[in-house]
């Protein structure tokens, strides 16, 4: 069975609702609950060069992550005076936040559970998405997640490649799939976390 909804005055997202009640599958190139492209805030500055090393100083421990929300980069921080620089998708006007906390938990492949004040506010736009979503490449937290503390946020992937560099989140960090695969691997449960 298809459901068809309307976005936007011209967009149409396609749901293929599969017999297990609960799971929507959905095309990443047109559901976009996240401020979509129309969002004049999130338009690209420029093309994003792909993660690399670079020299920075910061108090933080090697290990530790820096998220610049305005500069929409993260940094992984290494030995001697350096870090890995990802570029990052941010929250959008009025999602934002800071502060300082700890990797929780990781997951592979994450289940994506979304906050019922989401649904709540999404249905109310006429977006309708599902109370879950099986953990896969449709999946919005793409192929990794850091959980932050005992935060709704997280350090995740992406199924929506184009809003990389761009303030387009709930007030999660989204990352490439392959990138946040690389910052996954080096990240230990325990590392701190300061968004600024």
């Amino acid at each position: 069975m298809r459901l068809f909804l309307a976005v936007g005055t011209a967009a149409f997202v396609i749901f293929n609702l599969p017999a297990e009640a609960g799971q929507v599958h959905f095309s990443p190139d047109t559901f976009q609950i996240y401020g979509g492209m129309d969002n004049p805030q999130t338009k690209r500055r420029t093309a994003y060069p792909g993660k690399q090393i670079i020299p920075f100083q910061s108090d933080l421990a090697p290990g530790s992550v820096l998220v610049r929300t305005g500069e929409r980069r993260l940094y992984y921080i290494l030995p001697e005076g350096k870090a890995i620089e990802y570029w990052v998708g941010v929250g959008r006007e009025g999602f934002t936040w800071s502060g300082t906390n700890k990797i929780a938990r990781k997951a592979a492949w994450p289940d994506w559970h979304p906050p019922a004040v989401m649904i709540r506010r999404e249905h109310a736009k006429g977006h309708m998405i599902p109370d879950y979503m099986e953990g896969g490449p449709d999946n919005p937290l793409g192929a990794r997640a850091l959980y932050i503390g005992d935060t709704e946020f997280r350090i995740h992937g992406t199924a929506q490649p184009w809003s990389i560099g761009l303030a387009v989140s709930s007030g999660c960090i989204r990352l490439l799939n392959e990138e946040i695969i690389d910052l996954y691997n080096r990240v230990k449960i325990g590392a701190t976390v300061v968004v600024e």
